[in-house]
């Protein structure tokens, strides 16, 4: 597969500045109140990966963050979002739930021809990533499996339905990578036995990643199908990338892993013709 030409699509992403970053609370395994955050150190790698959306040619907004919601920065969280509509996250915990009515503005005051709240426990592009013609659901931890039937009524796609169990991996964009619309890299263990027989169905040549891997979040990238945003310590994934003619692009975001993010929770994908896009 080294000699497959790929090509990168122009993407529109929202994505949240970490002004406000710390962690005061702990709602992931990830999360540990007692060790010292970097505000600054955040802010950088995350301007780090700004920059190369930027760089890529893609279109990237941002939402203003907000005191007192230092997990904003994880935009992925937000909301699933396509071809003008948006269904905006209901958080589980209270520490986030701040945050769904700054999306339902941001939404409606660009435009969208449709925005709600999800009615469901419906963590946004955390649980529900789009590929082709196909919507993967993560449920399990935060997410609950009855928002799918929500999700495919407002969307109007199919919906697989996918059961997380480790709880280290509590957004299904923590287990899985979408690379392109027929490929996808992610951690076998972190799915229920008949949730990984429908990806192994699904995705027969997809690439498996190890646990030392998941837990560098580098199953939290970022594509575009051609560039592959993943953690710089991802060595052996990123060869693998190159192997079937992906460009693999380090990025360093240890400081957000403090608050179980990575590259992927920072980027909120709007997919589709987006409001203003005929004018």
């Amino acid at each position: 597969m080294s000699g497959l030409s790929r090509t990168g699509r122009r993407r529109h992403y929202l994505l949240c500045a970490p002004t406000h970053f710390d962690v005061r609370y702990s709602i992931n395994p990830w999360m540990d109140p007692g060790l010292p955050t970097a505000a600054e150190v955040a802010l950088s790698q995350w301007q780090r990966l700004h920059g190369v959306l930027t760089d890529l040619g893609h279109d990237v907004d941002l939402i203003d963050p907000l005191p007192g919601l230092p997990d904003m920065v994880f935009a992925a969280n937000g909301a699933i979002v396509a071809d003008g509509r948006a269904l905006v996250a209901s958080f589980r915990h209270a520490e986030r739930q701040g945050e769904s009515p700054a999306y339902l503005d941001w939404f409606r005051s660009r435009g969208y021809t449709e925005v709600r709240q999800s009615s469901a426990l419906n963590e946004g592009e955390g649980d529900f990533l789009t590929t082709g013609d196909v919507i993967l659901a993560g449920s399990g931890f935060r997410s609950d499996a009855e928002a799918r039937d929500e999700v495919q009524e407002f969307f109007g796609k199919k919906v697989l339905g996918l059961t997380l169990v480790d709880p280290r991996f509590y957004h299904l964009d923590t287990a899985i990578a979408v690379l392109d619309e027929h490929e996808v890299m992610y951690l076998p263990q972190a799915f229920a036995p008949e949730s990984l027989d429908l990806l192994t169905e699904r995705y027969p040549d997809a690439i498996a990643a190890t646990e030392d891997e998941a837990c560098l979040f580098a199953l939290n990238a970022v594509s575009d199908g051609k560039h592959v945003i993943l953690p710089t310590a991802a060595t052996r994934l990123a060869a693998q990338l190159r192997e079937r003619g992906f460009e693999p692009i380090g990025a360093d975001t240890t400081e957000l892993l403090k608050a179980g993010g990575g590259a992927k929770c920072c980027t909120l994908e709007l997919h589709g013709v987006q409001p203003g896009d005929a004018d």
